[in-house]
This record gives structure tokens, C-alpha cells and sequence, in this order.
């Protein structure tokens, strides 16, 4: 069976730390893979850069990103990843504390799969780790393997 990686595009190393814990809180034992801009979250999945050489058809089961990111910003991540016929059909979930519009209607019109603000406490934000990962991981059904191509 393959592993489930989830690819968590995050620059700030807290909420890093705390999404990791929230993994771990609520018994979700994926990889994480974690990509601190939006250049390096573009190397890995398109094996360019520091991630040369990586099996690109060995793609996240799902890919948690911020917006304001460096280098790069999380909307121009996710316009890269609905060009690219590998990518296009993986699923994405702007994880952001953003709480601004025209970022949600850009991030839907560009093709994300959810939205969803950051909570404040921890608890709040455990919680939150926890209903993405049932559904991401778990209940979702992904398209078929080949079906990018």
C-alpha cells in the first residue's frame, strides 16, 4: 500500500509545530513533508531544485497551504499546481489565518479543494487537523491512479 504523504506548505516553524502536533494528537501517523516557501513546495512536487531526482509520480495524498508565503505566495503555488497536468487534479486545502475575501474567491477561483482559517487555541486548531485528516485521508476518494495524464 503507499504511504499517504501529506505535503504541508507552511513558513512559520509554530504553526509547523503545532499542525505536526495535532497530527500527532489525534493518531494521524502520515508523512508529513514540509516545504517553508512556495518555492521549495514547487521543487518537491515537480522534483526541481533541492528535490531533483525525487519520483514526481509520487504525489501527496493531499497538500495543506498557506497563503503568505516567501518567494512564492500559497495562490501562485496553487495556480502551478492546476497547470501542471501531473498536479492538477490533487486536492489542496488553503490552511490560512487569513480572513480576507478576495483571498478565499481567488483561492476557489484558482482551483483549491477547501478553505479553511487557522483557530486561535491550539484545542480549536487540533480539532480542526483532526476533521481534515478524516476527510482527507480517509473518506475522500482521490481520482483513480493515471488519470493525471
Amino acid at each position: 500500500m503507499d504511504e499517504k504523504i501529506i505535503l504541508l506548505v507552511e513558513d512559520n516553524p509554530d504553526d509547523v509545530e503545532l499542525t505536526i502536533r495535532a497530527f500527532r494528537k489525534n493518531n494521524i501517523g502520515n508523512k508529513v513533508v514540509v516545504a517553508k516557501d512556495g518555492v521549495e513546495a514547487l521543487d518537491y512536487l515537480f522534483g526541481t531544485g533541492v528535490h531533483a531526482g525525487r519520483n514526481v509520480k509520487e504525489l501527496p495524498v493531499v497538500i495543506l497551504l498557506d497563503l503568505k508565503l516567501p518567494k512564492i505566495d500559497g495562490l501562485e503555488v496553487l495556480k502551478s499546481i492546476r497547470q501542471n497536468e501531473l498536479t492538477r487534479l490533487l486536492p489542496v486545502v488553503i490552511l490560512t489565518s487569513s480572513a480576507e475575501e478576495k483571498d478565499k474567491t481567488n483561492g476557489y477561483k484558482l482551483g483549491c479543494n477547501s478553505y479553511v482559517r487557522k483557530p486561535v487555541s491550539f484545542d480549536q486548531f487540533a480539532e480542526a487537523i483532526k476533521h481534515l485528516g478524516l476527510y482527507w485521508l480517509i473518506w475522500n476518494e482521490p481520482p483513480p491512479a493515471g488519470s493525471n495524464s
